[in-house]
Parts: structure tokens; C-alpha cells; sequence
């Protein structure tokens, strides 16, 4: 039987991803491979990540991509860095950039091995920019962050999908189907708890893979949808 796989925030924790993609998962090509953004920044392989996941779609993996809110970051990021202008000589700061660098942003630039955001490879930037923002599946809707509720049609507010952080469920506007998201980083046992326990509307799989000193968290996990099995990769690159 094709399995599908959901796997949340990465964050530039390559060895972690790749143990947890090789050792647990060892998808073969029938399989569905779902992933909910954040791929970089924090870590010290973002490059390494997407270089890999570009791998498995020349191979022809089976496999879709959500946009995470640090990967629209970087987009902004990089946009104001390429239209930055001259006054009086001196060149306008790039706050975005700033703003993304305290939040892992160096992490991802020092992957690249650059010094500039203007010098990350245009194959890169390309492949961002077609990441999408939800994915709906007969018995669940896929989204980094979460939905808008309060708008009169929650697929509109792509915001909310890379940004929420806190929202009430609606099924009914979802056709009773489960939301899945990441972005928020919750305890394993958190997790295990809303596997077990349908009337929450949602599952949070994002554990803080990067959070090793933290109990409860610094695991990368990867949801099998037809099992409801969890597999859970404890940090290896820290």
C-alpha cells in the first residue's frame, strides 16, 4: 500500500533529516512524500537540505512542498536586497534581512557560503518561489502554520498559512477534515496526544528539531497518514 508521509520544520538540521529519510522512512518512489516548509535557517545545512530534496524530484520522487514562513523570510529578504537604492551615496538598509538573520537567516547564508543575499545561486531562489502555500487531501488539508477561520474562505489567506500562530478549528469549512501543520514548535507528548485524540481539529508536528537542550523537544518527526504512525529522529546535528 502507498504510504504518505507528512514531514514538518527542518530548520537546517541536515544529518537529522537525512537519518530520518534514509534510516526510518526509506521512501520508495509509489510513496507520497509531504513536507510543511521552514527547510532552512536555525541549522547548519539548509543548503544540504534542498540540494536533497531537489535530488528526490530529479528521481522522481513522489513529492509536494509547502512554503514555511522562514522560506518567505528569505524571499522578502533577498527581493529588498536586489531593489535596494542609493541616497546621498549611501545604500538604504535592508531591515527584512536583518530581521531574518536574527532568526536563523545566518545560518542559511553561511550554508551557502556567501557574504550577500544577492549572491545565493538563482536556482535556489526559483525553487521557492513555486512552493506551495496548502495542499488538500481527501481526509486532511496540509499548511505550515494554520487557517483563518474568521475569513469566509480560509484558502485565501495565505498570510495565516505561513504565519498563524494561534486559531480555532472550523471543520465544517473543511469539509471535516483534519488540519496538519507545523510551525509551532509542541512537545512530543503533545503530539502523541492529538494523534489520540480527534476532537482537537488539527495535529502540530512540529517538535523543535533544533531545540536539543530543551526536554520534550529537539526531534524531527515524519507522520505516516494511513497508520497514523509517528517516527521520531532525535537531533544528530548538534
Amino acid at each position: 500500500m502507498r504510504k504518505r508521509w507528512v514531514i514538518p520544520d527542518i530548520h537546517g538540521c541536515y544529518k537529522t533529516y537525512q537519518a530520518l529519510i534514509e534510516q526510518q522512512i526509506n521512501p520508495s518512489k509509489h510513496d507520497e512524500i509531504y513536507f510543511l516548509g521552514d527547510y532552512i535557517d536555525r541549522g547548519p545545512g539548509s543548503k544540504e537540505i534542498i540540494d536533497h530534496i531537489m535530488k528526490l524530484q530529479k528521481e522522481e520522487y513522489n513529492i509536494r512542498l509547502l512554503m514555511g514562513n522562514h522560506e518567505d523570510y528569505l524571499l522578502r529578504a533577498y527581493e529588498e536586497e536586489m531593489n535596494r537604492k542609493r541616497i546621498l551615496g549611501f545604500k538604504t538598509k535592508n531591515y527584512i534581512k536583518k530581521e531574518w538573520e536574527q532568526l536563523g537567516g545566518r545560518k542559511t547564508m553561511e550554508s551557502f557560503g556567501i557574504k550577500s543575499l544577492k549572491d545565493i545561486p538563482k536556482k535556489y531562489i526559483k525553487w521557492i518561489k513555486k512552493l506551495e502555500y496548502y495542499i488538500e487531501l481527501d481526509d486532511a488539508v496540509l499548511v505550515h502554520a494554520g487557517l483563518n477561520f474568521n475569513s469566509d474562505n480560509p484558502f485565501k489567506d495565505k498570510r495565516a498559512m505561513l504565519w498563524l500562530r494561534d486559531y480555532q478549528v472550523k471543520p465544517e469549512m473543511i469539509n471535516n477534515r483534519l488540519v496538519i501543520h507545523g510551525h509551532v514548535p509542541v512537545s512530543l507528548e503533545f503530539i502523541y496526544s492529538s494523534l489520540n485524540n480527534s476532537s482537537y481539529g488539527f495535529i502540530d508536528l512540529d517538535n523543535g528539531s533544533y531545540m536539543d537542550r530543551r526536554e520534550g523537544f529537539g526531534n524531527l518527526v515524519a507522520l505516516e497518514l494511513n497508520s497514523m504512525e509517528l517516527k521520531v529522529q532525535q537531533n544528530l546535528d548538534y
